[in-house]
């Protein structure tokens, strides 16, 4: 596969040959960010390690160069941030032992670029060749621009797929909102409670962010366990580590559905559910 960017790459841990390589993708996430990846798709890497029936794959949309940086990074001019943070992927990827990675190094303002559809042609072209079952991507009412809006660009490339090409599932997890406000009846909810030791050394590869001056690694780790502790209120815990997703398949079934209807319907559940217990402890 030919990918667009100057220095954009597939790489393939195990060196099989692409065709097999995608062939065999069966969980594919795709992240705005370097790191984002391990953060909302660990559900889709640990249920595909160690596998020989199912692969996870991982697409990686921009370059990453307007990441905060300190310590050791703190000098690092955004072509050598962009340089560090492409490597990082690139170990998680074989520490993960994913099926592929992409790095498409896409820089974000033509991400966020409603009318750039360079995006969203090489995310259709990818997801046609891997045709996975599942995909795991931002959720839309994250509170970063660029995640907000690779998810659009993944959905708008779902749409435009051959029915045969759909993946049967698309997730949008959380990485900068915690989607705990959601009505438990509407949660996707992603046990990751296996391989702590793997999903900490996933989170920790990313040495430029860590030491850089973001503790996404402990972050993560406490918001899987918070929400495991706090999902159910009047039951014992169903996993020790949990993230949650908002189910956008929907959308990808119907493209009639307007993306921001779809949200805003989900929000005015939430503050029905709200109003709802209000009105009875208030009566």
């Amino acid at each position: 596969m030919e990918l667009k960017n100057p220095g954009a790459e597939l790489f393939i841990p195990d060196e099989i040959p692409e065709d097999e390589a995608f062939d065999r993708t069966v969980c594919l996430g795709i992240a705005a960010h370097q790191d984002d990846q391990e953060i909302m798709s660990y559900h889709g890497i640990i249920e595909c390690f160690q596998r020989d029936d199912k692969w996870f794959g991982g697409v990686i949309v921009t370059d990453g160069a307007g990441a905060p940086r300190a310590d050791i990074y703190a000098r690092y001019s955004d072509r050598m941030m962009v340089n560090v943070r492409h490597k990082e992927q690139k170990k998680a990827a074989y520490l993960g032992e994913y099926a592929f990675q992409a790095l498409l190094r896409y820089p974000s303002s033509s991400v966020k670029d409603p009318d750039d559809e360079a995006v969203t042609e090489e995310l259709w072209t990818i997801i046609d060749r891997a045709r996975p079952r599942r995909i795991y991507t931002h959720c839309l009412t994250d509170k970063h621009d660029t995640h907000v809006a690779v998810a659009v660009r993944v959905i708008q490339a779902c749409r435009q797929l051959p029915e045969e090409a759909k993946p049967r599932e698309v997730w949008g997890c959380e990485v900068w909102r915690d989607l705990d406000w959601m009505p438990d009846a509407e949660k996707v909810i992603l046990d990751c409670s296996s391989h702590e030791n793997l999903q900490a050394a996933l989170l920790s590869l990313f040495d430029s962010q860590v030491c850089g001056g973001k503790r996404y690694d402990l972050a993560t780790m406490g918001r899987r366990r918070a929400h495991a502790t706090y999902h159910e209120s009047h039951g014992v815990d169903v996993g020790e580590l949990l993230n949650f997703a908002m189910d956008l398949t929907p959308l990808i079934y119907d493209p009639s559905l307007d993306i921001k209807h779809f949200v805003d319907g989900q929000i005015n559940r939430f503050r029905e559910d709200v109003m709802a217990r209000l009105s009875k402890a208030l009566k």
